[in-house]
C-alpha cells in the first residue's frame, strides 16, 4: 500500500511539473481540468483493471490502460527532460542578471514558449513509436545470426545450426495468422535442432491450446528441445489447490510432448552425429532474486562426461551469471531468455543496444562471453503485459557453430 501511495505520489509531481509545457498552449481553465482529468481516468482505470480484473488473462481493457498509461509516463518523462534543462538555464540565466548588476534582487526569468513547442514536438516521438509498437512491433519479427567458433568442437558439428526461441507468452496473442508466419520463418532457416527456452505461457497451460497445431508444425532434423520458464509453473496466480496448481503444470508438460518438444527438466540428451556427440543441457527455471530456483545444475550433468562440448538451457541469464560461468565444467554454450530485452529500448545493430532493463540484468539481449564460455539471451518470441514491441523486436535466433577459432 505505501509503494502505490509513493507511486501516486510521483506521477501527481510528474503531471503537475509536465503540466508547464502545456500552459502555454491552453490558457482556459478547461485545458487545465482536462489535462487533469484524463491523467485521473488514467491511473483510476488502470487500478481498477488490476483491482477487478482476472490476473490469468489480460483483457482488451486493461491492455488499453497499460497501453495509454505507457504513452502517458513515457512522453511526460520526455517534457520533463526538456523543461528541467530550461530550468536549469533559467536559474543560470537569472543568476547571471543578478551577479552582473542587471537586475537589483534576483528574479528567475519567464519560460519561453518555443522551448514548450519544442518539449511537446519531441514527446510526439515516444507518442508515435509506442503506437507503433502496439500496431505493429509486437509481431515484428527479425532472424538474427551468429556464427561462434568453438575450438573443441567435435568435427562433425562444424557448420551446425541451431535455432533458438523463447518466451512464446501463447496467452498475450490475437493474431494466429502473425504466429503461423513466424512459425514458417523459423522452418525456413532449416537448422538441425529446434531449442525452446521457457515461458511457453503467461500463467496457465490452455493458453497454448488454441496454437498446438501452428506449433506442431515447427521442423528440425535432428529434433526441438525445450526448457521450463518461470511463467510455466504457475506461480503467478492464485490456484484453488495444490492439485490444480500441479494438474496445470503437467498438462503444460503433455502439450509440450504432443507439440513435438523433448522437455528436458534438470537432465541432458545427446545430439549424435558420425559417431560423435554434443551433450544439450537442460535446467528448470533458475533466477535471482524472488524468481524461482528450481534449476539443478550439478544433477543435470550426472549422465555426461566433463569434456562433452556442452549446450545448456537455462531460461534465466541470472543462471548464468551466478552458477554457469564459475562452475567447475565448461559450458561453451548457454541459452537463455526471460527479459524480453524488456520489450523497449534502443538497438541499432553495430551502433547502439539499450534498454531500462539493463539495470536489472547484465546480460539482457545478445550474446556475451566471459572466461570463453557464451550465452545468448533471445529477446523473446511473444510479449507479456505490454501488448507490443518499441526498439526491441521478437527475435528468432540462428547459430551456427563452427570448428577453430574466429580468426583462423
Amino acid at each position: 500500500m505505501i509503494r502505490f501511495i509513493l507511486f501516486i505520489v510521483f506521477v501527481i509531481l510528474l503531471d503537475i511539473y509536465a503540466y508547464q509545457a502545456f500552459r502555454f498552449l491552453v490558457k482556459a481553465r478547461w485545458g487545465t481540468v482536462l489535462y487533469f482529468l484524463i491523467t485521473a481516468l488514467i491511473i483510476g482505470g488502470l487500478f481498477l483493471q488490476f483491482a477487478t480484473g482476472d490476473r490469468r488473462s489480460w483483457s482488451a481493457m486493461t491492455q488499453f490502460f497499460i497501453v495509454t498509461f505507457i504513452i502517458m509516463i513515457v512522453s511526460k518523462m520526455v517534457l520533463i527532460a526538456v523543461m528541467f534543462g530550461e530550468d536549469i538555464f533559467r536559474v543560470l540565466e537569472g543568476l547571471y542578471y543578478k551577479l552582473s548588476g542587471k537586475t537589483s534582487s534576483y528574479a528567475l526569468p519567464s519560460r519561453r514558449k518555443f522551448v514548450s513547442q519544442i518539449a511537446l514536438g519531441l514527446a510526439a516521438i515516444p507518442f508515435a513509436s509506442i503506437l507503433y509498437g502496439v500496431v505493429k512491433g509486437r509481431y515484428n519479427f527479425k532472424v538474427l545470426k551468429y556464427t561462434l567458433h568453438f575450438e573443441d568442437l567435435p568435427d562433425a558439428f562444424d557448420g551446425y545450426r541451431i535455432t533458438q526461441i523463447s518466451d512464446i507468452h501463447s496467452g498475450s496473442f490475437d493474431n494466429k495468422e502473425k504466429v503461423d508466419y513466424a512459425i514458417d520463418l523459423i522452418n525456413e532457416q532449416a537448422s538441425d535442432a529446434i531449442l525452446f527456452t521457457g515461458d511457453m505461457v503467461n500463467n496457465e497451460a490452455k493458453e497454448m491450446e488454441p496454437y498446438m497445431d501452428i506449433f506442431s508444425k515447427l521442423k528440425a532434423k535432428d529434433g526441438k528441445f525445450s526448457v521450463l520458464g518461470n511463467h510455466d509453473y504457475g506461480d503467478y496466480v492464485p490456484w484453488e489447490t495444490e492439485a490444480l496448481k500441479k494438474a496445470n503444470l503437467d498438462r503444460l508438460k503433455e502439450i509440450q510432448k504432443e507439440i513435438g518438444f523433448d522437455l528436458i527438466l534438470n537432465d541432458s540428451r545427446f545430439l549424435e552425429k558420425e559417431g560423435q556427440r554434443i551433450a544439450l543441457v537442460g535446467v528448470e527455471n533458475w533466477g535471482a532474486g524472488g524468481f524461482k530456483k528450481a534449476g539443478d545444475l550439478n544433477k543435470a550433468i550426472e549422465n555426461i562426461a566433463s569434456d562433452d562440448f556442452k549446450v545448456l538451457l537455462s531460461h534465466d541469464p541470472s543462471h548464468w551469471d551466478n552458477e554457469v560461468v564459475s562452475h567447475k565444467d565448461h559450458f561453451h554454450l548457454t541459452l537463455s531468455g526471460h527479459t524480453h530485452g524488456m520489450q523497449f529500448g534502443i538497438e541499432i545493430p553495430g551502433w547502439i543496444k539499450w534498454s531500462p532493463v539493463k539495470w536489472r540484468y547484465k546480460h539482457w539481449a545478445g550474446i556475451y562471453e566471459e572466461q570463453g564460455q557464451y550465452i545468448n539471451v533471445n529477446r523473446g518470441f511473444g510479449y507479456l503485459a505490454f501488448p507490443g514491441r518499441v526498439g526491441i523486436w521478437p527475435e528468432i535466433t540462428v547459430i551456427e557453430l563452427k570448428k577453430g577459432s574466429e580468426t583462423a
